[in-house]
């Protein structure tokens, strides 16, 4: 049985080298025929010439049509075509994931598909090689390695034989086969050095790393001289040989060694070729088997973190075979305002952003189950990302790049916290056994760090040539954010005290304040960079506000902020100082409005509710004040808009808890307090109108926004109509105060007086909400005039109108509406204005009915002839008046009546 086995493996062997024998052999006979033609051919030219009379300087033409030009491969380099200016929106030769190259890859394997089965056969021949004879025992493990060894060099030998002597371009018959051979020589040798360590243990890893590494280099050299199939196959091969030979190791974490020694080696390879596709092939082989690694073994997590962060810098380096990295171009993120025929992106810049990404994704959302997984994660990321920055300082076009392992790092710490960590439970613990254990240094080491990043940004800064301001925003921003993550994920103060940690957010102030000085030193008249390093610094100090203060001490410290930014624009000229403003007025709204709110302030004592709410308008109106005289409508805007609302919701809450006091009813259940609420969500939502004529895209947020004010505010007025009106309802509860001074002015009058001021205010309001608003206001005022009447007549206690009406109560009704028809009648003449003349006739017309329609029947004696007294008087007198004024706008004289 086992020389069965032997012959059968003598055969397999024999097979793919019986094939190169006859194919070499078809190559050397072919070779020798169209020699032997050509010379044939020659001889019979050179009769022909002899014979003639006359020789005629002409060129000797071939008997036969030349062949057909071969077809190119799939992996022809974009380097062998000539540059050509981009004229034109094509994208690069260097773009890898085409469709021609898909098509070429598909015609390729179509008609050579055995050199690929040639290449696969011969390299599992050498790996099968070390294993054959495991569980017989025919050969000793040295000698199967040797074997293996000699196997392979063989290959190689067979191949640079073949490539030397007969060629490996397309054009010749021997084509790829020294790719092949050289190919799986390689293979064959990464094979038997896993084996010897992994299989059988002969040596350590040193040794197997030494021997890799040769051997790459090995690789390296024939790569530069043969054609891409060999990169191909060595590359696929070693790869896949770990996961072929097998075995078992209790840390396998130096394989991880081995496959970035592998990825150097396409990289390299690559990088002189230009081929592109292989630099591809590479990275992609190298993230997929190194996953393949931690998945079946977990406990190499650390080593396969180190690994895929040192890919990146691999594919940072190597394509542009520089230490000090210095790529040039456009950035990956210029294709997002890419124009038709800008130029795209250079291949080396495109290989290392997408590593830089891939690498970062895998860090930035592993897992760290222990505390030295967590810090190894930290120092990944933070090193990449200043290794980009002092490292990469040359390489323009990966600027960009440096954002990803920055934006990794804040997510990593915040989802360290979230997940309750290692680390983040052994911060947490840190007083709960022993109140007297050292300060944790885990926040402040977290701190320190994004302060280091800033600083290494604001040093960039500094130094580029382009993109200045943008660096000086990353420097202003990260240190803040990660502090932010820490408060968000890790609640810091809980553990080392609230005051303790605002320290942390006041020194970072501190840092910007140094950071502003140094730019507006450098700097001098262009303010930007001095702004926003002074914006960070107004974040911080506010960040720290929050730590410590109170709800509503951190609203009056969000009030001072804004004041304070806008003293700052206004002594030293800083435009910027808009946005911190256009922040400020947002969450100090939040705050006054959402959370703690409305609800607070309901309950709130009410100094302290009215010092929070009052400190905020007059806050506004400073910063108002201080900004009008720059070019600043943005913030000069919102700080109005934002004065008055408050003021009003200030007026309407004072006035709440002061209707509170007497016990009966609140800002829920009574119609006093529904209209107040009315009030202030109409101021609010009025004030999102106010900003409608800043423009732009942000305009959609205010529709919506006041579109969602406008509705709460309508709501709650409609309930004050309906559920909480005392005509409508006898539960509802009474009204308050004397006449004409009570609750129902503040329900509906307020109300009224609120939308009608509001809409007067506003110059750039649409036409139609103009009418509607002069409408609902018109309406309720109508609605209060009427009810104040009845309360006037019926007291509280009669307010239902079940009670019935009075006679004085009717007539007085009547009355009301031909004073309102005068005094329209009057203001049309003032100002002149036909729709007002119109407006008081529909009134008049409303008396005349109701004189007709009810006073008639349900007055009696004297108050019935004074009413149609008074009835017709006013008519006479408003004819006369209404005739007056048509005689007076109008430039011809009266016609008579008889005419």
């Amino acid at each position: 049985m086992e020389s069965l086995l032997v012959l059968v493996g003598l055969i397999v062997l024999a097979i793919p080298v019986t094939i190169v024998v006859l194919l070499v052999s078809q190559t050397r006979l072919r070779r020798r025929v169209e020699h032997l033609e050509q010379q044939i051919l020659s001889l019979g030219g050179a009769a022909a010439e002899t014979r003639a009379e006359a020789p005629r300087p002409e060129l000797r033409k071939p008997t036969k049509k030349p062949e057909k030009a071969p077809k190119p491969a799939p992996w022809s380099a974009a380097k062998a075509q000539s540059p050509k200016p981009p004229t034109e929106d094509t994208i690069p030769a260097a773009v890898v994931f085409r469709e021609e190259r898909f098509a070429a890859l598909t015609d390729w394997l179509r008609e050579n598909w055995f050199y690929a089965v040639s290449a696969l056969s011969l390299a599992l021949a050498g790996i099968f090689l070390v294993q054959y004879g495991v569980e017989s025992g025919l050969l000793p493990p040295t000698a199967r390695v040797i074997a293996a060894l000699l196997f392979g060099a063989a290959m190689i030998v067979a191949g640079e034989v073949i490539r030397r002597k007969y060629g490996d371009d397309e054009t010749s018959a021997t084509a790829y086969l020294p790719s092949v051979f050289s190919g799986a020589g390689l293979v064959t040798l990464f094979g038997g050095i896993l084996a010897a360590r992994q299989l059988y243990g002969l040596i350590g890893p040193e040794a197997a790393l030494a021997a890799m590494v040769l051997v790459a280099l090995v690789g390296l050299v024939l790569g530069w001289f043969h054609g891409p199939l060999l990169a191909a196959v060595g590359l696929i091969g070693a790869f896949a040989a770990p996961f072929v030979v097998g075995g078992t190791s209790e840390n396998p974490a130096w394989l991880y060694a081995y496959f970035f020694v592998v990825a150097v080696l396409g990289l390299g390879i690559d990088t002189v070729r230009r081929w592109a596709w292989i630099s591809v092939l590479t990275l992609f082989g190298a993230y997929s088997a190194c996953l393949l690694l931690v998945l079946s073994s977990p406990i190499s997590e650390p080593e396969y973190l180190v690994c895929v962060m040192a890919l990146a810098v691999a594919a940072i380096a190597i394509p542009v075979r520089r230490i000090w990295p210095g790529h040039d171009g456009p950035m990956i993120t210029s294709i997002i305002w890419r124009k038709k025929g800008d130029v795209w992106p250079e291949f080396p810049t495109r290989i290392a952003f997408a590593a830089v990404a891939v690498s970062t994704a895998i860090v930035s959302v592993h897992w760290a189950d222990s505390s030295g997984e967590f810090w190894l994660g930290v120092a990944l990321l933070s090193g990449l990302t200043l290794g980009l920055m002092v490292w990469g300082e040359r390489a323009e076009a990966l600027q960009d790049a440096i954002v990803l392992p920055a934006l990794g790092l804040i997510w990593f710490v915040l989802v360290h916290g979230w997940d309750n960590g290692a680390v983040l439970r052994a911060f947490a613990e840190t007083y709960a056994e022993t109140p007297e254990a050292d300060y944790p240094w885990v926040v402040t080491i977290l701190t320190a760090l994004g302060a280091l990043i800033s600083i290494t940004a604001a040093w960039r800064s500094m130094r580029a040539q382009s993109y200045a301001e943008i660096w000086a925003g990353a420097a202003a921003v990260f240190a803040p954010a990660l502090a932010i993550a820490l408060e968000i994920g890790w609640h810091p103060a809980r553990v080392i005290g609230a005051y303790p940690w605002a320290l942390h957010a006041i020194a970072l102030g501190v840092l910007m304040v140094v950071l502003a000085e140094r730019f507006a030193r450098v700097d001098g008249d262009n303010r930007m960079r001095p702004a926003l390093a002074t914006l960070s610094a107004l974040s911080c100090l506010t960040f720290a506000c929050v730590i410590v203060l109170s709800s509503a001490a951190l609203t009056i410290a969000l009030v001072v902020m804004v004041v304070v930014a806008a003293a700052l624009d206004r002594k030293f000229n800083l435009p910027p100082m808009s946005w911190f403003i256009w922040a400020g007025v947002f969450t100090i709204t939040v705050r006054l409005v959402l959370n703690p709110g409305l609800d607070w302030a309901s309950t709130a004592p009410v100094v302290e509710m009215a010092l929070v709410y009052s400190v905020g308008t007059s806050g506004f109106l400073i910063g108002w004040v201080l900004l009008k005289p720059l070019d600043r409508p943005l913030a000069i805007l919102l700080l109005e808009s934002a004065a008055w609302a408050t003021g009003g919701i200030l007026l309407s809450l004072l006035l709440e808890r002061w209707l509170q006091s007497f016990g009966e009813g609140n800002a829920t259940d009574s119609h006093w307090g529904l209209g107040l609420l009315a009030v202030i969500w109409l101021l609010l939502a009025f004030a999102q109108v106010q900003r409608f004529e800043l423009g732009g895209k942000l305009n959609y947020a205010r529709y919506v926004l006041a579109v969602f004010f406008a509705g709460h505010g309508l709501l709650r007025l409609v309930q004050a109509l309906v559920e909480a009106n005392p005509l409508l309802s006898t539960v509802a509860p009474p009204v308050l105060g004397p006449p004409v001074l009570n609750t129902l002015a503040v329900a509906y009058l307020l109300p009224a007086l609120a939308i009608g001021f509001s809409v007067w205010r506003f110059h750039a309001t649409p036409l139609w909400l103009r009418r509607v608003s002069y409408g609902l206001s018109a309406g309720l005022a109508a609605l209060w005039l009427g009810m104040m009447i009845r309360h006037v007549w019926q007291g509280a206690e009669g307010m239902y109108e079940g009670n019935g009406v009075t006679q004085s109560e009717l007539y007085t009704y009547t009355m009301a509406l031909l004073v309102i028809g005068a005094t329209l009648f009057y203001q049309s003449l003032a100002r002149r204005s036909d729709l007002m003349r119109k407006a008081g006739l529909v009134v008049i017309g409303l008396a005349v009915a109701k004189v007709f329609l009810i006073d008639i029947a349900g007055l009696g004696g004297l108050i019935r002839v004074f009413s149609l007294l008074a009835l017709g008087l006013a008519l006479a007198g408003l004819a006369w008046l209404n005739r007056w004024a048509k005689l007076r706008q109008s430039p011809q004289q009266a016609e008579p009546l008889d005419h």
